[in-house]
């Protein structure tokens, strides 16, 4: 008997020749980049660079003009819609967080868990004790487990990105798309947010789209330089910061 075997792909994320245009003006142009299974990856460049556009076409807000967007080697996603997107393991954190303030931090992981889809099932299931497993695990990992039976809303804006982060891990995905954690954080805040997503790639790939220079030099990954919709550089953080035409068009403004 011949047994099936688990295809392990070579990219998470595969983008090739994509371009998107808004009334005449190329958003995206011609951007290609791959991403490795268990990868922490840094995007920077200026306002306007495409970081956001190229996150709405990987996560289906957005459908590309042309090019090719792949998850996990076959899966074609601009074939498919937001919500597919979603539930095979593409998960995005937006720079506000959007936890509930009028849960507590346990009843928002509990609603981010995988197959509770709605705020009334979430709440008045009954959680196995596989879920509650999960959940104190993701409240550790996310430094919250003291803050459990806390409100959203009186968490600090560093903590609701944690338990934003959280919700995305509940939800068990291979892919996360995380847009500009460091904003508005505290020195701390800011170290301990590098170290968890740090630990969280390898285990799923990581894509971090951030502004902040002490931030990404914390995460100590490669970084790629996106200028007008297209890959400027790429390399560690001293190499592209070495580079003069990224000088040029972003850090020496």
């Amino acid at each position: 008997m011949k047994l099936m075997t688990k295809h392990i792909p070579q990219h998470i994320l595969y983008l090739n020749g994509v371009s998107k245009t808004f009334d005449g003006f190329k958003a995206i142009n011609d951007l290609s980049f791959t991403v490795k299974p268990g990868e922490l990856r840094a995007i920077i460049g200026p306002n306007g660079a495409g970081k956001t556009t190229m996150m709405d076409i990987i996560t289906g807000k957005l459908k590309p003009d042309v090019g090719d967007v792949f998850f996990r080697d076959m899966v074609d996603l601009t074939k498919h819609d937001e919500a597919d997107i979603a539930n095979m393991g593409i998960g995005r954190k937006f720079q506000k967080p959007t936890v509930i303030e009028s849960l507590t931090v346990f009843e928002n992981l509990e609603l981010a868990l995988t197959g509770n889809r709605g705020v009334f099932k979430a709440l008045f299931h009954k959680l196995d004790a596989e879920q509650y497993r999960r959940i104190d695990e993701v409240i550790k990992r996310v430094g919250l487990a003291e803050k459990r039976d806390w409100l959203g809303g009186n968490l600090s804006h560093g903590q609701k990105q944690w338990l934003e982060i959280g919700m995305l891990l509940n939800q068990e995905p291979d892919l996360l798309l995380v847009d500009e954690p460091a904003a508005g954080m505290t020195d701390h805040e800011t170290e301990l947010t590098a170290k968890l997503l740090k630990e969280i790639a390898g285990e799923r790939s990581v894509v971090v789209v951030e502004h902040d220079m002490e931030f990404i030099k914390a995460l100590a990954c490669p970084v790629t330089v996106l200028h007008e919709g297209h890959v400027l550089a790429e390399g560690t953080l001293e190499q592209v910061q070495a580079n003069e035409q990224v000088i040029e068009v972003y850090l020496g403004r």
